[in-house]
This record gives C-alpha cells, sequence and structure tokens, in this order.
C-alpha cells in the first residue's frame, strides 16, 4: 500500500513546523533520483535525530504520561532509519526507497494522529504548550 504522506497542524507550532519539514523531506526523498535520494537520506536522518530529540525535550518539561512508549517508538523508527542509511551508503537503495515511501509514510500518519496529537492535547491542557514554543525548532528547509 502507498500511503500518501501527509501533516495535519496539531497546534504547537514547534512540532508543526518540524511534521511539515519531515513531510517535505520525504516527498523530496520519493522524487529523488539514485545520487540525490543517498544525500537526502542522511539528511533525514539528521532530522529525525533532531525532531524526536526536541519532541523528547517537550515530552520532559511537561512530564507527558506516555513518554516511554512514545521515545520507544522514536527510538523503533530511528534504529530502522540507521539500519537503512548503512544499506543507501553501500548503494543498495531498493529496500530504503520502499521504506520511505510505504512503511515510513504509515508510521507517520499513525504516529501523528495518536502519539503526537495527545503530546499536543497533554502540552495544552497542563499549559506547556506555549513554554515549548520558545525552545530550538528545527530549522525549515531552504
Amino acid at each position: 500500500m502507498n500511503t500518501p504522506l501527509a501533516t495535519r497542524d496539531l497546534g504547537i507550532d514547534e512540532m508543526d513546523q518540524t511534521h511539515r519539514e519531515f513531510v517535505a523531506l520525504v516527498e523530496m526523498l520519493n522524487e529523488a533520483d539514485d545520487v540525490d535520494f543517498a544525500a537526502l537520506f542522511g539528511k533525514l536522518l539528521d532530522h529525525c535525530r533532531q525532531h524526536f530529540s526536541n519532541e523528547g525535550r517537550l515530552m520532559r518539561i511537561s512530564r507527558f504520561p506516555a513518554l516511554g512508549e512514545h521515545e520507544g517508538e522514536h527510538h523503533r523508527i530511528y534504529g530502522d532509519l540507521v539500519q537503512m542509511h548503512r544499506a543507501v551508503q553501500r548503494g543498495r537503495l531498493l529496500l530504503a526507497r520502499k521504506y520511505v515511501r510505504v512503511g515510513l509514510a504509515d508510521w507517520f500518519g499513525l504516529h501523528l494522529s495518536t502519539m503526537d496529537a495527545a503530546l499536543a492535547a497533554h502540552l495544552k491542557k497542563t499549559g506547556e504548550a506555549p513554554r515549548a514554543n520558545l525552545g530550538n525548532p528545527l530549522p525549515v528547509l531552504a
């Protein structure tokens, strides 16, 4: 199944901007030729490291009760990306392309609508949303 990748705003500026950047990177990867794919995959790996670290910071400052489960998902996906990146660096792109197009897209849709939506609701409920937005959001892609 080829799931179109989309994001929806959760009402937390930092999270929303980071999710838009993630979607943009995935879309660029899906359109990239083999030469560009390898470089962009490295950018996706860097983005996810920062993305997941920033969400971890938001969860900690707000004492998010599902921190363990949420971070567990981040660790699992990041581990998959690290493995795929190793294959991409060796010129083995087929599996990584399929993972980006299908697996990552499916995961992101579910993760956004469940775990990230719950975190955003928690940040708003606890009043941490304005403080959270004072963090260091990821840079926007040029």
